[in-house]
């Protein structure tokens, strides 16, 4: 007897998402990929190159609360694809994690380069076709630059900077497209601070970047510029006990017990303070002036640069997608999963948890739609 072929899928996308949710498909279906590039390349950058897999955060709401895009959406994703299972997903593919003290999670071996490769071994049922998808006919019809390909369910799952033509053309809406974890251009010239950093906050020759700035780039990703920002970088510091306790230190010298001594001499010089002066030379109103500017550093935001992780704030507008499923609420069939989609979240391994549990979750979808009774 003729044994029944399978249903087609077609992945266009092979990043973290396309190639988690080929994993969860291969088995039952003909499974393609479609990527003008290598698959899993985008994986390699991630984590400094250490492949940041995802945060420790095992309540889901916890764990939702780090996107600023997303956040109710993902409450349903992580209730059914969590930390802990991605963690068991590694481990049963021959990567072994770890939990560093900030609870992001790695792999032991350290090296993104390893994950891909594994990951890669896992799809060995998967067909990977080296192509760029051009649109998506009705039927479907997969059209790349080389030709047609039919397929019974497609997912899309190209990331935040590619394919918005052809989904708009599907009838989708897309949330215009914005930098998230990224730098910020600054109005002042921190180029004598550049490589200096101080509480999550490096400065450089464009402005600023580092932990903090990229978590802020993200909260105000759709903010108009030019915007302003304060920090505290020494916190509420007593500093008369200091002065009185140092009274012929200088006053740089005291200052940089709390922020590198560059960034006081910076600051003391803006307010025409010599840095030099001794502690018992500083009277109240400069004292006053110190504090002020280290307690309400501003700065003046007007753009962004590539750094960080530089994902996309926007995407397929999370209205025209059922959360349960991944499924388009407009086009039966169609699925969407990882940055594609108007998803972001924090540094920390949250963006590739969103691709592994929305892959997972496209996945499990037609896996269902396909066998159910």
């Amino acid at each position: 007897m003729e044994q029944e072929s399978k249903s087609k899928v077609s992945i266009i996308g092979g990043g973290p998402a396309g190639c988690m949710c080929a994993y969860f498909l291969q088995e039952h279906f003909d499974v393609t990929v479609f990527d003008k590039k290598s698959p899993l390349s985008s994986l390699l950058p991630t984590g400094g190159g250490r492949c940041n897999l995802a945060h420790a955060v095992f309540d889901f709401k916890e764990l939702a609360s780090n996107y600023p895009r997303g956040e109710k959406f993902l409450y349903s994703v992580f209730s059914k694809f969590s930390t802990a299972d991605t963690i068991e997903f590694f481990e049963k593919i021959g990567v072994k994690t770890y939990i560093q003290n900030d609870k992001r999670i790695f792999p032991v071996s350290n090296s993104s380069a390893d994950v891909r490769e594994k990951f890669l071994k896992s799809l060995s049922n998967v067909n990977f076709i080296k192509e760029e998808v051009l649109r998506i006919n009705s039927g479907f019809s997969v059209v790349t630059n080389m030709g047609a390909y039919k397929a019974d369910y497609v997912v899309i799952s190209t990331g935040g900077h590619a394919s918005y033509d052809y989904i708009k053309r599907l009838g989708h809406s897309i949330v215009e497209p914005k930098p998230a974890l990224v730098g910020l251009k600054t109005c002042e010239d921190f180029s004598n601070l550049a490589g200096v950093s101080s509480n999550g906050v490096l400065f450089t020759h464009k402005g600023i970047s580092g932990p903090e700035v990229y978590r802020i780039s993200s909260i105000k990703a759709r903010d108009t510029f030019p915007y302003h920002l304060t920090f505290n970088f020494i916190g509420d510091i007593e500093l008369q006990a200091e002065l009185n306790s140092n009274p012929h230190k200088s006053i740089k010298n005291v200052l940089g017990c709390y922020v590198p001594k560059s960034l006081a001499h910076y600051c003391l010089e803006t307010l025409k303070i010599n840095p030099d002066e001794k502690c018992h030379l500083i009277n109240g109103k400069k004292r006053d002036m110190i504090l002020k500017r280290l307690q309400n550093f501003d700065v003046t935001v007007t753009g962004t640069f590539p750094d960080g992780e530089v994902v996309t704030a926007g995407g397929v507008d999370l209205k025209e997608i059922n959360s349960k499923t991944m499924q388009s609420k407009l086009v039966p069939d169609i699925y969407f999963c990882g940055e594609v989609m108007d998803i972001d979240g924090f540094c920390g391994g949250f963006n590739l948890q969103n691709c592994w549990s929305t892959g997972y979750l496209a996945a499990q979808a037609i896996l269902d739609k396909e066998f159910s009774f």
